[in-house]
């Protein structure tokens, strides 16, 4: 875990042994992974400083050195901040994981006239603390889905955090309620999603699809009401992949009329009950669980907290 600390719009993180003889180029380069164009601005806008003065981007570190990025200026606000409750799972200078509630869409689809999203919500939030920065989401979910999203405070946490999604390096663990048996008690879909011809809102399984891989196990099953309750998490993160794959089981989600399931609640039955990763910046693990919104409860009696 690194030493760090905050001082007023910088980032001080105290160099440690693995960084020795490293250079700061190195640093933005291979630790963080950010992009040329993040990498060049900070840079030529001289907001990287070394004990104090500005940097070398290639003279080797030494450890127990201080590095200090300027990470927490004030920006220009490009979304409209709307007050609208939200559950905070996780903050702290870098990033934010919120429980994001069913029935709300992630970000804008027109920001000029689109203003009751979840994104819209956390600008908000952080404005009313001063914070007068622009939140970047890490990831989306569906608008009827609920559970943990992730979103970061910064350029170069959100850049960090873009790539460890790539990379598979934040696992996200799903609950779905589905309808019917579901007779394999874990196992693994791997089935390519593509666009639906015919519709431009629906996926389907296709072999000219992307790569689409989904790991489950049932969790418990309902046999009267002939349903299962069934764990999901993700290699990849296709639009809509996880009820595609279930739908294309057999076993649609309950609610999800889009892809065969019945109206039996009033959403698709899926919630994001997890969100584990390493910090971008401390390395340390910080692991989210997201308790369940819904009012009638949809998930009975299954514990978050086991998964």
């Amino acid at each position: 875990m690194l030493n760090t600390t905050r001082m007023g719009e910088w980032f001080q993180i105290t160099v440690p042994l693995d960084w020795n003889g490293k250079t700061v180029a190195d640093i933005f380069s291979h630790v963080f992974e950010a992009p040329k164009k993040l990498t060049h601005s900070f840079r030529m806008e001289n907001k990287v400083l070394v004990n104090g003065d500005r940097a070398n981007w290639n003279t080797p570190l030494i450890k127990g050195s201080k590095l200090q990025l300027k990470l927490f200026e004030e920006e220009n606000i490009e979304i409209f901040p709307n007050y609208i409750e939200i559950e905070i799972l996780y903050e702290d200078e870098h990033i934010l994981v919120i429980n994001k509630p069913p029935f709300m869409n992630t970000h804008p689809n027109d920001p000029k006239t689109d203003h009751e999203t979840l994104v819209n919500a956390v600008q908000f939030y952080l404005q009313a603390k001063g914070e007068n920065r622009n939140i970047r989401q890490i990831h989306r979910l569906d608008r009827d889905t609920s559970g943990a999203i992730l979103l970061a405070k910064h350029a170069l946490a959100g850049a960090i955090m873009d790539n460890m999604l790539v990379k598979r390096n934040i696992k996200r663990t799903y609950i779905a309620l589905v309808h019917g048996i579901v007779k394999q008690r874990r196992g693994t879909i791997n089935k390519p999603i593509g666009r639906d011809r015919h519709h431009a809102t629906i996926r389907r399984v296709s072999p000219s699809g992307q790569v689409a891989l989904t790991h489950y196990t049932v969790l418990k099953v309902d046999i009267e009401k002939q349903q299962s309750y069934v764990k999901c998490w993700l290699d990849t993160g296709r639009t809509h992949q996880i009820r595609v794959h279930l739908s294309h089981m057999g076993h649609p989600l309950i609610g999800d009329t889009l892809y065969g399931g019945r109206p039996i609640v009033k959403r698709q039955a899926l919630h994001a009950a997890k969100l584990e990763f390493h910090h971008p910046f401390t390395q340390e693990k910080i692991l989210c669980h997201a308790p369940f919104l819904d009012q009638p409860v949809i998930f009975k009696d299954i514990d978050i907290y086991s998964l």
